[in-house]
């Protein structure tokens, strides 16, 4: 600890208030309200006087680890109405489905790993691209979500909501662990924290082979590792993380319905036996924290590489009958950021208590090998473009945390954003460089609790930057021709939600909301035709409701509805926004202590959507359930999972468009094309801990 007023904290706090009366900086004058970390118990824990919203939450290492997962990402579906499936290999980024958003691999929805954004900005397969398999579930400490744009901090891709990862700074014991399961499913992992110094080392690496249930073998390795050095405690302390994942696969991607009803193909059946792709990702981050008097200074900071090659085919001898539809998009990029911030304890504000915070952020992401290519059998056939990127983006944000008595407290905040667009094109004609800038506001007003019940208004502007090749793209790439209209660097949304939240009991809670957003555009980057197509404005509304029950230390339940509808401004082209899920259950039980039988269930449902925008056509709906029973002795841990109980034959993705196999009309047929999920698997653990 830092001795009160040492010479350290009388330099930090002279530069905090020199920063805080900068010109132009009284105009910024917001909220974070999250510095003080939470004592976190759980889905269940008591965020009366904590919350920002009624959607806010948290769930602990204990609630994650418990539940049944066929991927990592699912790890995501702790967050209420948020849906992970998948299309392709195992090493490709899940697809995301929440609050009425279609969010594809990411955009809208913003992952962060201890303040280090997941999502890549101007990613070869799209915007707000989001792998999360360089995480390992076991060293991952809390999950904190939040629905909205809402949060002073939270910035580009994140009007949907967002979801930040806390790894652990220490593990209780040392643990190593062996899975093996059905179609040649193989995992190891180990972990371990010894004393280094002032602090704690914390080092592990895990390896995962799968073939799946696929007729073409998936041959999906992936290889995660983590070395992380941790010193201090809750208010001053420090640590320094280093990630690195590497996986590579096959993949039989979506396949077109019409061919499985015809018997041509089996439901786990493939087009093109080349598609599949390799990944890597390694990154170095940083957090420091020092607490001075009543100013607390939080700060973090990282660098990556990343890069991907990803090889795809969708509509497979339509656009060129000889060599097929085959493409490759190539990512190669370095990422670096961070952000600090200082926040004013004990102040006041028309003589009531007010906490104030002053922040800024960056990130960057320089791209030198950003590339789409037509493919046959993984060899080039034609190149479409390749770009060279840099996208960076700088802001400030300000927030005031107020309690005006003991039933009423405010959060208010501004962030403005600035950012720079570069493109190098291999077409001169699109390439160019931008500035450009924008100011969001977030009001909200807390109410409570009364007899244990808090209520929430919650009013914010977000907004989600556009991939920067649409903003130069002047001609087709496809063909070097046909004029294509830039689009805008950032669109803006608006974001409303009310709600309560209930305290039954110290281990019974309910949340309710109601929401609201509105998107200025629908920007998507279409990956196979290298452009940018900017949609309509769109509105969005649902309604979420969700209880947590924590009876004792050895069990526990949890349920969750949403209920959501996203639809053009415009109807001309039809009024439904494509692949949104209207309604969404999940729900789980959990038993068992730290010694003896432990068990869990879950089972999570999605329902029909439509696929294209005048609702003519529907996906099916989906009712999946997952199931863990285990035994744990001292140092023993003996576990098997089932997933997909009920071995239901639904569908993780369903899309609706063009596509020609060989021998069909030369124009292609209009159907759905899907990717099964996986029939039910079997697995089982072992793991011993020292």
């Amino acid at each position: 600890m830092t001795p009160p007023h040492s010479p350290f904290c009388r330099v930090l706090i002279t530069l905090a208030f020199v920063s805080a009366a900068a010109p132009g900086q009284d105009a910024l004058a917001p909220l974070l309200g999250e510095l003080d970390p939470l004592v976190v118990t759980g889905k269940a824990e008591n965020l009366l006087g904590e919350a920002l919203a009624a959607s806010k939450g948290q769930s602990d290492r204990a609630e994650l680890l418990a539940r049944p997962f066929l991927r990592p990402g699912e790890l995501l579906e702790v967050v209420p109405g948020l849906i992970i499936t998948q299309h392709a290999g195992g090493g490709k980024a899940n697809q995301y489905f929440v609050r009425g958003y279609n969010l594809d691999h990411g955009v809208d929805f913003g992952i962060f790993v201890d303040g280090m954004p997941a999502n890549y900005r101007a990613h070869a397969h799209g915007q707000g691209y989001a792998d999360m398999n360089f995480l390992i579930p076991e060293f991952i400490e809390r999950l904190d979500y939040q629905k909205g744009p809402f949060d002073v901090r939270m910035g580009d891709l994140t009007t949907a909501g967002s979801a930040e990862f806390s790894l652990v700074n220490s593990l209780e014991r040392g643990f190593a662990g062996v899975t093996i399961g059905e179609n040649e499913y193989f995992r190891t992992v180990f972990g371990d924290s010894i004393q280094a110094g002032s602090g704690t080392l914390t080092f592990g690496s895990e390896a995962n082979y799968s073939n799946g249930p696929w007729v073409l073998e998936e041959d999906a390795h992936r290889f995660n590792g983590i070395v992380r050095w941790h010193t201090g405690d809750e208010d001053d302390f420090f640590n320094i993380t280093l990630l690195g994942y590497q996986a590579e696969w096959t993949s039989s991607d979506q396949i077109p319905e019409r061919a499985i009803l015809a018997g041509q193909l089996d439901r786990f059946g493939f087009v093109d036996p080349t598609n599949g792709g390799e990944s890597q990702r390694y990154s170095l981050s940083m957090n420091w924290g020092r607490r001075c008097d009543e100013l607390v200074w939080r700060a973090n900071a990282y660098a990556g590489y990343y890069d991907l090659d990803l090889y795809s085919n969708f509509t497979y001898f339509l656009e060129d009958p000889v060599n097929g539809d085959q493409f490759r998009q190539s990512d190669q990029r370095f990422f670096f950021g961070g952000e600090v911030s200082a926040t004013f304890e004990d102040r006041e504000l028309f003589g009531a208590p007010t906490e104030y915070t002053i922040g800024f952020q960056s990130r960057n992401d320089l791209i030198w090998d950003l590339e789409l290519s037509r493919t046959r059998a993984r060899a080039d056939v034609r190149p479409v473009r390749e770009d060279d990127v840099f996208t960076g983006n700088y802001s400030l944000f300000a927030g005031a945390s107020t309690r005006w008595n003991d039933w009423f407290r405010t959060e208010a905040g501004m962030r403005a954003d600035l950012f720079y667009f570069d493109v190098d094109s291999d077409n001169p004609v699109n390439s160019g460089n931008q500035w450009d800038g924008i100011a969001v506001p977030k009001l909200n007003f807390i109410f409570g609790p009364w007899d244990d019940h808090e209520y929430y208004l919650n009013l914010g502007g977000g907004f989600h930057s556009n991939d920067a090749r649409g903003l130069f793209t002047r001609v087709d790439p496809n063909d070097g021709v046909t004029p294509v209209a830039p689009v805008d660097p950032l669109v803006r949304t608006w974001g409303s939600e009310i709600g309560v939240r209930s305290q039954w009991s110290e281990g019974f809670t309910t949340t309710a909301s109601l929401w609201f957003i509105y998107s200025e555009s629908e920007l998507l980057y279409v990956g196979d035709a290298g452009n940018v197509e900017a949609g309509p404005a769109t509105d969005r509304h649902g309604i979420e409701i969700a209880a947590y029950w924590r009876r004792n230390d050895w069990l526990g339940f949890d349920a969750e509805i949403a209920l959501s509808e996203g639809r053009f401004t415009d109807t001309s082209g039809g009024a439904f926004v494509e692949n949104q899920v209207p309604f969404v259950i999940s729900s789980g039980i959990t038993v068992g202590g730290e010694l003896g039988p432990y068990g869990a269930l879950r089972a999570r449902y999605f329902s029909e959507r439509p696929l294209v925008a005048n609702r003519s056509v529907e996906s099916e709906d989906s009712l999946q359930f997952n199931a863990r029973i285990g035994y744990r002795l001292e140092n023993w841990d003996f576990a098997l999972d089932v997933l997909n109980l009920f071995d239901r034959q639904d569908n993780d993705i369903e899309y609706y468009y063009t596509s020609r196999l060989p021998g069909e009309p030369a124009a292609g047929i209009d159907g759905v094309h899907l990717h099964p999920a996986e029939p039910r698997t079997i697995r089982a653990s072992i793991t011993y801990y020292w």
